[in-house]
């Protein structure tokens, strides 16, 4: 009799513990999912001066100039495909983290980091199935689309017509970039905050959240703005030959005179709308985690 009541017991205990993990995944999905919206209704004019210089190679106040042309009417023109595109991945990136991480932590016996760190690579790979989103993004941003293009149905529109693979244009660079940005992100955020003053409110632990985000996001930044370039170059081309990826950068390498720093332009900018973003993203992730 005991046995059997020891039994019920049990299994109660961990359909319990398995709600409480579906909830507790759920949250994580959430939080992502708010924090981008966010970051994206802030910072969007920001990044598309950025996307500007990137495509062109322009400096920021002709950037800022092509942009002050196209007037108010167009500034947030395309921000449905980032909007739809980054609060869905960073659901994924943040919900998916945190599921692969307990999955391969139960089932797999190999270091923690080594196992969190495959968990985020997971989750960047799976960001990348949303790929035609960036890619739409991009066209809406160039102004050489803004007569061919009205909004975001007609771009999928036109895309369709050249077959599915063509809105998987420019996919090798993001998976070059998410992957391993996605586990930098994750195993330095801890070490980060740590070395930062300890806080003892909850104003505080969002200043230490948003300076921790910040700083990640403004280095990732940096360290694959070359990759986000290419990216750029190709999704901004409709139809014709896919070019592998060393094929573009050599390409922009010899059209930017071989210069670093010609292939960095913009790259301070995305230095600061970094800092703001991701410490907007980080911050009020962690401020909504608390929360719920």
């Amino acid at each position: 009799m005991m046995d059997s009541e020891d039994l019920v017991l049990k299994k109660s205990k961990q359909d319990i513990a398995h709600h409480i993990g579906k909830v507790s995944s759920g949250k994580h999905y959430f939080c992502g999912y708010c924090a981008a919206f966010t970051n994206i209704a802030v910072t969007f004019p920001i990044q598309k001066v950025l996307f500007r210089q990137q495509l062109y190679g322009l400096r920021t106040r002709d950037a800022i100039h092509q942009l002050q042309k196209d007037g108010i009417r167009n500034l947030y023109r395309g921000i449905f495909p980032p909007l739809m595109q980054k609060t869905t991945t960073l659901a994924l990136m943040f919900g998916l983290y945190e599921d692969f991480s307990s999955l391969l932590l139960r089932h797999i016996s190999a270091p923690e980091l080594l196992t969190r760190s495959v968990a985020a690579v997971l989750a960047g790979t799976t960001e990348a199935l949303l790929t035609p989103f960036e890619r739409v993004q991009t066209l809406l941003q160039d102004y050489k689309y803004h007569n061919r293009f009205t909004n975001t149905y007609q771009a999928f529109k036109v895309l369709r017509d050249y077959g599915i693979r063509e809105y998987y244009r420019g996919l090798m660079p993001i998976l070059i970039r998410n992957g391993p940005s996605n586990a930098l992100f994750f195993g330095l955020r801890g070490p980060i905050k740590q070395c930062l003053p300890e806080a003892t409110s909850y104003s505080a632990h969002l200043v230490n959240d948003f300076i921790c985000g910040g700083l990640l996001g403004a280095m990732l930044g940096f360290l694959f703005f070359p990759v986000n370039v290419v990216k750029a170059r190709m999704q901004s081309q409709i139809g014709g030959e896919f070019q592998s990826f060393s094929k573009v950068f050599l390409t922009i390498w010899l059209e930017r005179d071989r210069k670093l720093t010609h292939l960095f332009r913009g790259a301070h900018l995305n230095y600061h709308r970094s800092i703001i973003s991701w410490g907007i993203i980080n911050a009020t992730y962690e401020f909504l985690l608390k929360l719920l």
